[in-house]
């Protein structure tokens, strides 16, 4: 049997989050002994989108594929951007002519691996497809184009929208793994037609934070009710996401384990 180890990591929450996992990339692929790298990107760029150069440098870090979510487009140069390279994603159920791809497929020394994101419509903006529909389609497609590893990251806001998108895709993918609320959650599992799952992935930003964000300045919104500014808060930083064995065969998810690292801070 040839498995396949794929790291996947959460939303990356501004520059402290993006160092971090450039710079734990190299050390977490040996310690691990992974084949193939998955972040979410689309807070890393001062906790709103990405732009070329961060994407760049998660790519050359030893990131495979670069997903995103519903921030994809608060950096206008990355509009441009898209259609120059493919291993960076934008949900797959914006409309045809949308720059960038919803999915990809890697060749990698194992074999061929898919990628693909699609984000939910519950309490997020913009309300795209149907993502269900759109999402079923596409693993259909790939699976019929022979491809045996298919990862999916749905990035949604409701816990039932995405144990439902797991649930419709178990057995048409190898893994499916939320992102968009920051926390990781305990429900890491492998449903019984062999897809893997996580309600969240988790964040790769900073510890002592509200969701990446300066803790005083989230209070006082809450507490005022008038608009303030969120930076991003500073401290130590957590990397959180998925270690998966995936069978390149028949797809299945064989293993799947949370990570959560609390990295020591720099001096």
């Amino acid at each position: 049997m040839s498995t396949i180890r794929i790291l996947f990591l959460g939303d990356i929450v501004g520059e402290p989050g993006r160092k971090a996992v450039i710079e734990q990339l190299p050390i977490l692929k040996q310690a691990e002994a992974l084949d193939f790298i998955i972040v979410n990107g689309e807070n890393s760029a001062g906790g709103k989108g990405i732009t070329p150069k961060i994407a760049i440098d998660l790519l050359r870090a030893g990131a495979a594929v670069i997903t995103t979510g519903d921030h994809v487009w608060d950096q206008p140069e990355i509009v441009d951007y898209f259609p120059t390279e493919p291993r960076l994603l934008r949900p797959i159920n914006y409309p045809a002519d949308t720059p960038g791809n919803g999915s990809v497929v890697l060749e990698t020394a194992k074999g061929r691996v898919a990628v693909m994101q699609a984000q939910g419509r519950s309490f997020i903006q913009p309300p795209l497809e149907n993502p269900y529909i759109v999402a079923e389609q596409e693993a259909e497609r790939l699976r019929a184009d022979g491809i045996g590893p298919i990862i999916m990251d749905f990035h949604a806001e409701t816990t039932s929208e995405k144990i439902a998108m797991g649930r419709m895709l178990d057995g048409k993918v190898s893994v499916v793994l939320g992102t968009h609320t920051h926390v990781q959650t305990a429900d890491d599992t492998i449903f019984p037609g062999g897809t893997g799952y996580l309600t969240d992935a988790g964040m790769c930003g900073p510890e002592e934070s509200v969701l990446g964000r300066n803790i005083e300045s989230v209070v006082w919104r809450f507490k005022s009710g008038m608009p303030t500014r969120f930076p991003i808060a500073k401290g130590p930083v957590r990397l959180c996401g998925a270690i998966m064995d995936v069978d390149m065969e028949t797809g299945k998810c064989l293993a799947l384990k949370r990570l959560s690292m609390l990295l020591a801070e720099r001096e």
